[in-house]
């Protein structure tokens, strides 16, 4: 058998038809299949690979941790320098109020880290989230996304969960809010809700949110797994909305390409999971030194490069150029845009193409008729006039 059958017999599957590509190698925004073809890459990891693939300085980074040491005691009891280093230059490039750091092996576990925690702070237990909102797909975070279709198969799930709608635009869009009380624990929004196709909210209805819950000692809860690491042309996406969260999650481009996830706090609050009961929050991997020293020499990268600083012109260009009767809209914040189509079939056909083409892309899951752009942040204005160009060319095929 070759690859792909033992993949497909052998490798449990998450959907009827997955790409099965068979990826040989990467570097920076480009993927390689096993027969040399080339692909530019749009995912980028589902917003993995901000600082692209294979950064130098990643490699040597995981290279130099390889010789010290892996795993050598589950999280939080052993001094290890490159959770500690990452931790400290996370917290210098944040608020002063998120200073203590809990590293997770991915962003759905600090999802529930932070569920847990909002309730042993504040000793409530009704939790509120946002309507097609994705957090993650363990059983809390799946009690908390915003779409039934993606829920229901798994019920029973938490309860006391409320579901909100995310950004409303009607007169008295914030009614909703009254729905917070000083029954709720904690508030979980995306900063900007992804798989909903880039939804970007107002100013007016973050900062009123935000308001809310500080009166009503409710802990607020940004998810920033995608939006995070320059991917809306700040470093972090809540800058954008001059408000600072009570808990900040971040996962995906964390690890630099490998397994991180992270919930962020004051350490006042972060102490709650210290004791009664003691260990309240454990994990054997969770922050692994390898991981950690790829994350710490990711963002170093972010940061020294000033990645970050093209974001909005590479924005602008991806733009100006996606312009056909047939493409609906182009919602974007940042290198992190949805390209809607009437439909999901007319969609999957211009995937299709694109990827027949040698342009690597996909769709969102709460809206299937728009294809995904989040590629790394180094991508370069003549390729993304390639992928424009490859974009328009399959829409154009397609009737």
């Amino acid at each position: 058998m070759n690859q792909r059958e033992l993949f497909l017999r052998h490798i449990a599957q998450t959907s009827p038809s997955p790409l099965a590509f068979e990826i040989a190698r990467a570097e920076g925004c480009l993927l390689y299949d096993i027969n040399g073809k080339e692909y530019l890459d749009l995912i980028g990891g589902i917003s993995v690979a901000n600082t692209g693939h294979r950064h130098p300085k990643v490699i040597e980074a995981i290279q130099k941790q390889l010789d010290a040491y892996l795993h050598v005691m589950v999280y939080g009891e052993f001094v290890e320098s490159p959770q500690v280093q990452y931790a400290k230059l996370l917290t210098e490039h944040l608020p002063a109020s998120l200073n203590s750091v809990y590293f997770t092996n991915s962003g759905a576990e600090a999802v529930e880290g932070a569920m847990k925690l909002a309730k042993r702070v504040t000793n409530r237990t009704q939790i509120i989230a946002f309507n097609n909102s994705y957090h993650g797909s363990t059983q809390g975070a799946l009690s908390i996304m915003g779409d039934e279709y993606w829920r229901n198969a798994f019920r029973p799930l938490l309860p006391d969960i409320l579901h909100l709608e995310y950004n409303p635009i009607a007169i008295g869009s914030f009614d909703s809010l009254s729905e917070i009380t000083e029954q709720t624990a904690c508030v979980i929004a995306e900063t900007v809700q992804a798989e909903a196709g880039i939804i970007v909210p107002t100013i007016e209805w973050m900062q009123a949110l935000r308001k809310k819950c500080t009166e009503t000692g409710v802990l607020f809860v940004l998810d920033e797994i995608q939006a995070g690491f320059g991917r809306t042309g700040k470093l972090w996406g809540f800058e954008h909305f001059d408000i600072v969260p009570d808990i900040l999650l971040l996962g995906k481009a964390l690890g630099g390409g490998m397994p991180l996830g992270a919930f962020i706090a004051d350490r006042k609050l972060m102490w709650a999971l210290t004791e009664n009961p003691v260990l309240g929050h454990i994990t054997t991997f969770g922050g692994h030194p390898v991981c950690c020293s790829a994350g710490l020499a990711a963002m170093k990268a972010l940061l020294e490069e000033e990645m970050i600083d093209g974001v909005r012109q590479k924005e602008e260009l991806f733009k100006s150029l996606l312009i056909h009767p047939k493409i609906k809209a182009v919602r974007s914040f940042g290198l992190w845009m949805a390209v809607e189509f009437d439909s999901f079939e007319i969609c999957k056909k211009v995937i299709d193409t694109c990827l027949s083409k040698g342009l690597m892309t996909d769709w969102f899951l709460f809206t299937p008729n728009c294809l995904r752009i989040s590629p790394p942040l180094t991508i370069s204005d003549e390729q993304i006039k390639k992928a424009c160009n490859i974009i328009l060319q399959a829409v154009q095929d397609h009737p």
